[in-house]
Formats: C-alpha cells, structure tokens, sequence
C-alpha cells in the first residue's frame, strides 16, 4: 500500500549551524517540527530517519577538490570568517566556517535522497524534508548559506534510478541559481525559479532571458517578481506561468523548493507575501503533482529568516500540505507551542493564529493586453508589474515548449 505520509526528519538536522548570530539558525526547524507536532500533524504520519550522505553521493554534484575542502574546514582549528577570498567560499560572511560542517551538510543532502528513494521505490507518493533546499550550492563553491546542492543531488540521483521527466519548482525569494546551473543543458529537468527581481537582490541572476543552453534551452524558466509584491499578484504571476509550463513538459514526479523568505517580515528579502499565499503557492505545487505527476511530489525547505512568527507556520503549512491533513489558516497556534517558542526567543511577539489573514484570490492572468482596471491604483500598478514580467517570461520560454505565449489557456 502506498503512504502520502513521509516525512523526513533527524535531530541532526539541528547540526546545520553557521554561527550564534547568522540569520540561518536551525531553530527555525526545531520549532516546526514542535508546531507540527503540536497540531497533531505528525499522529499516524510515517517519519523516516535519513542517513548522510555519502561522497559518492555528494559527487554527483560537488567535485572532489571542493569535498574535501568542507571536510577539512569543519575539523580547523580556525572556525568563523576567514575573509572574503576563502578558498571555495568557505570561511566568509555568508559562509562561516563551523565545525563539523561537512557531517552537519551531508544530513541535509542525505534527507533529501531519502526523500528521493522513498517516492522512487514506491513507498510514498510524497516525502517532505524541512532540512532541504541548499539551492545555493555549486559544484566547487558554497554561497548563499549553502554547502551541499541536496536538491541537485536528489535530482541527479533520481535521473539514474528511472526518472526521465523531472519538473523543479522554486519559490524561494532568491532565485534557485545553483539547481539551475546544475540542469541547465539537461531536457530532462524543468526548473522553474520564481523570485523577487535579480537587479534588487543577490545573486542577481534568474532573468527572464535566462532560459537554458544546448538541448535543455526551454527547460529553465524565470519569473522574477519587484519587491513589494503581495499575495494575490504573485499568484496571478504563478498561475500564468507554472501550470501550463508543467503541463507541457508532462513530469513523472515535481521537486519543490519551499524557502519562506518571500514573507512580509523577512529580513533578508523584499517581496510581501503573507503566510496564507506561501500556504496557497504549496497546496498548488502539490495539486499540479497530483496532476501531472501521479501524485509524486518532493517538497523540501530552503530560505526563510523569520525564525519564530513565519517559518514555522509556514512549514507545518508545508507538512500538512504533504501529509493530505486539513490544517485551516484560522486554527490556533497551541499555547504550548508558544511557551516553547517563548522559552527560546523571548524577545519575539508570538502570532496567535496560522494565518496572517492575507488575501489570496487572485485575478487570473488573461493575455498580454493589460492588466484589468480594479479602480484601486495600487492594485493596478502591481498586476501591470507582475504582468509584464508573465508576458518576458512566457515569450521567452513558452514557445520552446511548444506553447502559445499569448494564449492564457497554454
């Protein structure tokens, strides 16, 4: 018999800690899984313990040079930062070096992997992993708080064990570059990136002209969004670009990047969503699996630096998603979850609900003639925006696909 219910957990995921006072701090995790828990996600649900993975695992993406370089800057004597020309990037701001680094990454790209092998086999039709999303990572050079691509390892891991068709969706608030990079000339993975503007926020890459090379030109689309942009436009932007994309390309299983730092309060990033459209942007990705995909469906983290009042509401949103459980946005937050999260952080004004009461229905997109007229100037403003980025987008890519750029049924 075939679960919905897998989630991917271990302890060691709390391992993955840069330092006291970097913005990616695995307290984030802990307090999830405390929600889920909590709420009564994980009653009945299947956890499975991942094992780390393996440098013949981790070889799929990374070179040797560069494993062995984590290797031996988690066992130095000289943790932190090194300066901003450390070799392989270890050792600078975003990158500090800290001990055991490489153990501590290798469980994140071993969660994933799991995550991988347990829908593979037939076990699961979904699996979550939390620790995921490193989407960062790139073959011989850690950026962006990330060591190891677990999710490009997944991927290629899946590419040699029966797979053919993978579709990648990334929603995190800085565009998923090293995934890309990694699939860039291979047809046989989509990677869909949606994220605030590269000319307002680093890495600065993920145009919309940025749509692959050699026999995967088509297969890399990018809808980068303006800061500022809000629940309802950003899901105009999704749904005119990401279901009839996966569509076309017809996957047999959809990898989902879920990083949460496109929320209104996160302190790294500049788009304005709310916990209910990152609620709305996983039940989609989820149902476009279902779809198209026979229900496969690999959802793992990724950024997201409100630590207390947003990536925990916004994960467990994500577990219940994976899970088939009906966790409504108006449902408490348990009380014993907050003593929690107060012991913690103390300092943090603790939400109430999971939901932060956004409004997310959206006008769906209907051609490249305009945005329609909602009497509300703001309002129009940002679906001109995001509807000139729909339209950069699909002329780009959609023809490749052998889609109608133009046409909002294709």
């Amino acid at each position: 018999m075939v679960s919905n219910r897998a989630v991917v957990w271990s302890p060691d995921y709390l391992s993955y800690r840069w330092s006291a006072d970097h913005p990616m701090n695995p307290t984030r995790l802990e307090l999830t899984m405390s929600l889920a828990s909590g709420l009564g996600l994980l009653e009945g649900a299947e956890l499975v313990r991942p094992e780390a993975a393996s440098d013949a695992d981790l070889l799929r993406i990374h070179t040797p040079g560069y494993i062995e370089a984590v290797k031996h800057a988690g066992h130095s004597t000289t943790p932190g930062v090194l300066g901003p020309d450390s070799p392989h990037g270890l050792g600078t701001e975003d990158n500090p070096v800290f001990p055991q680094m490489h153990e501590a990454s290798a469980i994140l790209a071993g969660g994933s992997l799991t995550a991988a092998r347990e829908i593979a086999s037939g076990r699961t039709r979904r699996a979550v992993s939390i620790g995921g999303g490193m989407h960062h990572a790139m073959p011989d050079w850690a950026s962006g708080f990330c060591v190891y691509n677990d999710v490009a390892i997944a991927i290629s891991w899946l590419l040699d064990n029966g797979f053919d068709r993978i579709a990648y969706i990334d929603v995190d608030a800085h565009h998923g570059d090293g995934v890309q990079h990694a699939f860039a000339d291979d047809p046989r993975v989509l990677t869909i990136s949606l994220h605030q503007h590269p000319a307002t926020l680093w890495p600065n890459t993920g145009w919309s002209s940025e749509i692959g090379r050699g026999s995967g030109e088509g297969t890399t689309i990018n809808l980068p969004v303006l800061p500022g942009t809000v629940d309802a436009p950003w899901l105009r932007g999704f749904h005119a670009v990401v279901p009839g994309a996966i569509a076309a390309f017809r996957p047999q299983i959809v990898v989902s990047q879920c990083g949460v730092d496109s929320h209104r309060e996160d302190p790294l990033a500049d788009l304005a969503l709310t916990i209910d459209g990152q609620r709305a942007a996983f039940l989609a990705m989820r149902d476009l699996a279902d779809r198209h995909a026979e229900g496969r469906w690999l959802a793992v983290g990724g950024g997201g630096y409100g630590l207390v009042r947003v990536v925990p509401r916004a994960w467990t949103h994500l577990i219940a998603a994976a899970l088939d459980v009906e966790l409504r946005p108006d449902r408490a937050v348990p009380e014993s979850w907050r003593e929690r999260a107060h012991s913690l952080v103390p300092s943090v004004d603790l939400p109430v609900s999971m939901s932060d009461g956004g409004d997310v229905d959206y006008l769906p997109w209907d051609g490249p003639g305009g945005a329609p007229e909602t009497g509300i100037p703001a309002v129009d403003r940002a679906l001109t925006r995001v509807d000139s980025a729909v339209i950069a987008t699909r002329r780009a890519c959609f023809p490749l696909l052998g889609l109608d750029p133009e046409d909002p049924r294709d």
